[in-house]
């Protein structure tokens, strides 16, 4: 596809979704934690509260994000942070949240545990999707008003979230996909595995429960960090391909308000 063979010099112009090109992977990390801050920031002055989509991929905005809350003495008493996703045992419970591999641990460790408490929301604003009562992360968002902004990264099948491509679905079926517990394609657990266990494959978790395609895209404000080498690839087919259920992260195209953050790996050709 020509796409995949834009200069980084030209990485943007004609884009489908805006892309904002900046440096190292820092800059990737600290422009997706000020936008957290500042909508966290806004929703306070006007007397709101916060309703956050959060990963654990990409995660390197949480040390920035911590810093500036415990900085700036933000209170988070009104935000509500809901988690995209965790990994399953084979038998679609949560993984225990002391395995390394566990987002609910990554959390408790190196964003909750980390802010002052007086600043930190009530344990209950701090939600992952249930594997048993996956429902009730639309039900909450539905209750809270809506998603005020979602972070995340794009995955090498062009998932988001653990929303996996689907090319049996209309990209309307998929953009209407729920919180929803599923099976993890082999591209990406090769691609994790590689990353978090050293390419034990046969150690990764094949099933996780996942918010949807619905909550994501139903966020006010969407915005994504792509900073890999293999994210050249990802980033050209997200905001210059077709709009398709089989690469997942090109729904963001019709996406009112959302933002792809690209650093100067991803900006090079992909090959």
């Amino acid at each position: 596809m020509d796409y995949y063979h834009i200069e980084a010099a030209d990485l943007g112009r004609d884009a489908l979704v805006p892309l904002s090109v900046h440096g190292s992977s820092g800059e990737i990390f600290y422009e997706l934690a000020l936008e957290m801050i500042q909508t966290i920031t806004e929703n306070n002055e006007a007397d709101r509260g916060s309703v956050l989509i959060c990963p654990v991929g990409p995660v390197g905005q949480y040390p920035i994000f911590v810093r500036l809350v415990n900085e700036r003495r933000l209170s988070l008493a009104r935000c509500w942070f809901i988690n995209m996703d965790e990994y399953l045992t084979d038998d679609d419970a949560w993984i225990d949240a002391g395995d390394r591999l566990s987002f609910r641990g990554f959390m408790d460790r190196e964003v909750y545990g980390k802010i002052d408490a007086e600043l930190l929301m009530p344990e209950e604003q701090r939600v992952f999707p249930d594997p048993l009562h996956p429902e009730r992360i639309g039900e909450l968002i539905e209750r809270l008003g809506g998603v005020d902004l979602a972070v995340g990264g794009i995955g090498i099948t062009g998932h988001l979230a653990f929303n996996e491509p689907d090319e049996a679905l209309t990209v309307e079926e998929f953009a209407a996909l729920p919180t929803r517990v599923l099976s993890i394609h082999p591209e990406t657990l090769a691609t994790n595995g590689g990353a978090d266990l050293g390419g034990a494959l046969e150690d990764m978790p094949r099933r996780c429960v996942t918010i949807g395609m619905r909550e994501i895209l139903g966020a006010r404000k969407v915005r994504i960090g792509v900073f890999r080498d293999w994210h050249r690839g990802v980033v050209r087919r997200a905001a210059y391909g077709e709009v398709t259920s089989a690469f997942p992260a090109t729904l963001l195209q019709r996406h009112p308000d959302a933002r792809i953050y690209v650093n100067d790996v991803a900006t090079k050709r992909a090959y």
